[in-house]
């Protein structure tokens, strides 16, 4: 017995060993990743909306959903007749300034959600820093409105280093599936048991629906196919997960997700 245990044991640590090195040997996809922002206490209002201006049209893919007024409203131009982001924004919900309106569609997207629109929105907070969000806010508020963000709004510099490495701890370091998902907000967006995700296409199943492969394109390449029944919230996902997830976590959840049958 002693024997068949042993020889058991050799075979479990060689697939395991086996797996690791073709982990470790997957190229890992580049993406822009939206850059951490430092500001000083002495931050103007016209350096906050050159960075938000920046994160908006660039890493932060805000465009890929409100270019063009189409999924989600539309920021940069007038819609649909209610002006400029900065004009309509005051107006939006009873009792909230522009400034707080911008902020919670960001990190409460689904507190208010604008007629005649699905909330595809996640909460941006899962993914951006306070210094970014802000940014973004002073910069919708410029576009046809006055900027009222200021460094006061912005979280101390310790507070700042603090929140990042609570956020980015278990992505980092975890190799279990479930807490590699949570720590890049995959639930916020796909229903897994009780974690209710109402954006994406679920998780329940997804092992009976797709094999490995089709599973890790969706992770790295999420805008080359498109499930059925989600055209409307195309392009929404983010597409940093080959920069987030080291190989060996990459495959932890791929591994994960099919056995979900």
């Amino acid at each position: 017995m002693r024997g068949v245990n042993i020889k058991v044991g050799l075979v479990v640590l060689g697939t395991v060993g086996f797996y690791t090195m073709i982990a470790n040997n997957i190229p890992q996809v580049e993406s822009e990743v939206p850059t951490e922002l430092s500001f000083s206490g002495n931050v103007t209002p016209e350096q906050l909306v050159a960075a938000g201006e920046e994160l908006y049209r660039g890493a932060g893919q805000c465009t890929s959903c409100h270019g063009l007024g189409t999924r989600a409203p539309n920021l940069i131009a007038d819609e649909k007749g209610t002006g400029l982001i900065g004009e309509r924004c005051n107006g939006r919900v009873s009792g909230q300034d522009c400034k707080t309106y911008l902020h919670e569609s960001l990190v409460k997207p689904t507190a208010y959600v604008v007629d005649g629109y699905e909330p595809i929105m996640p909460d941006i907070s899962r993914t951006m820093s306070a210094n970014q969000i802000w940014a973004l806010v002073a910069y919708l508020q410029s576009v046809g409105g006055t900027v009222t963000v200021s460094a006061s709004d912005l979280p101390s510099e310790t507070d700042a280093v603090a929140a990042n490495a609570t956020k980015s701890a278990l992505a980092t370091e975890s190799t279990d599936a479930r807490e590699i998902m949570q720590a890049n907000n995959c639930f916020a967006c796909h229903k897994l048991g009780d974690q209710v995700g109402a954006i994406g296409p679920p998780f329940d199943g997804i092992g009976s629906r797709l094999n490995a492969e089709a599973i890790r394109r969706a992770i790295l390449l999420p805008n080359a196919d498109t499930a059925a029944g989600y055209a409307q919230i195309a392009g929404t996902m983010p597409t940093n997960f080959g920069t987030t997830m080291n190989a060996a976590q990459l495959e932890a959840v791929v591994a994960f997700l099919g056995a979900r049958k």
